[in-house]
């Protein structure tokens, strides 16, 4: 098992799905860190030498944020935003879709459930006899 910036690869997997795994790092990224340092893609994890590890791992230190650098960078973003009392800050601040979506229907994955008592006031119910 190799271990990238805190993270173990899964050993089975090819390399370039290996490192996807990490956050901030997708298949592109993958393919371009391999082709950097002259890793085949087509390697399992399992297989790498220390050698090919530590200059993978020395490619992504030099050129990408990753995992909780890049996280505490998107979080102080966010709080930038909501500092300064933009639209999109608001938003964040009310768990809302930030990027122009409809709210009226869908938007249940940022709003969350439902809440109890939003239903429609006054709506008659049919009774059987």
């Amino acid at each position: 098992m190799a271990r990238i910036e805190g993270v173990l690869l899964p050993s089975e997997k090819r390399v370039e799905y290996g490192l996807t795994y990490l956050f901030g790092i997708g298949l592109t990224r993958s393919r371009e860190i391999l082709s950097h340092t002259g890793v085949s893609p087509d390697i399992r994890i399992k297989n790498l030498s220390h050698e090919q590890v530590a200059a993978i791992q020395k490619c992504i230190n030099q050129t990408f944020k990753v995992e909780g650098e890049l996280r505490k960078e998107i979080t102080l973003n966010i709080k930038r935003l909501q500092e300064i009392g933009c639209y999109r800050g608001t938003r964040h601040k009310r768990s809302l879709p930030v990027r122009g979506q409809r709210t009226k229907t869908n938007a249940r994955t940022r709003k969350g459930p439902r809440k109890a008592g939003s239903t429609v006031a006054n709506k008659k119910t049919v009774s059987k006899k």
